[in-house]
């Protein structure tokens, strides 16, 4: 029998191992509901936080420079490595990710036009939030997470939460 390519082959393996790793972090039913609503504060909060960065004009985007941002690279990336672990989930956090800009942008326009506070700090004030809401719901954990767990978990995280929805509808 000839070796499988495992170019053509789905990461499923490594999308199992890791969500399977971060379900044994948050294995608490409060936790896990904390982690339910604070995952996407937390990625609402970073990528506001990160769109708000000055990004430099670049003559070669021409009428799109208002378009790129730190965060389009922040965003490539994560649907790039999502992908590649798994496509229904990657296609999942995308379509988050378009909800998210549209709400960033909705909160540049409500800055710019009856004067609330700032994208960046309402960003950050949830992201604060949700961070502390988290390392709250960490401690109902027999094992808690590292530092470097919990760093890592920013990127897991919402993969993790959509393996959860998922699972959820299949078994519905």
């Amino acid at each position: 029998m000839p070796p499988k390519d495992k170019r053509n082959q789905p990461e499923t393996k490594s999308f199992d191992l890791l969500t399977s790793q971060f379900s044994l972090l948050h294995s608490n039913p409060s936790n896990r509901l904390i982690h339910y609503i604070s995952i996407p504060v937390v990625t609402f909060g970073l990528l506001g936080v990160i769109w708000a960065i000055p990004f430099p004009h670049v003559d070669l985007l021409g009428a799109y420079n208002g378009f790129v941002n730190w965060a389009s690279f922040i965003i490539a990336f994560c649907i790039y490595y999502y992908y590649r672990l798994s496509a229904v989930t990657s296609y999942m956090v995308l379509l988050m990710v378009f909800a998210f800009s549209a709400g960033i942008v909705g909160l540049e326009k409500l800055h710019n036009q009856q004067g609330w506070p700032e994208m960046w700090l309402v960003c950050l004030v949830l992201f604060i939030s949700g961070v502390v809401a988290q390392i709250a719901g960490h401690r109902a954990e027999p094992k808690r997470p590292s530092f470097s767990e919990s760093l890592r978990s920013v990127l897991i995280g919402p993969m993790w939460l959509f393996d959860q929805l998922l699972s959820k509808a299949k078994r519905s």
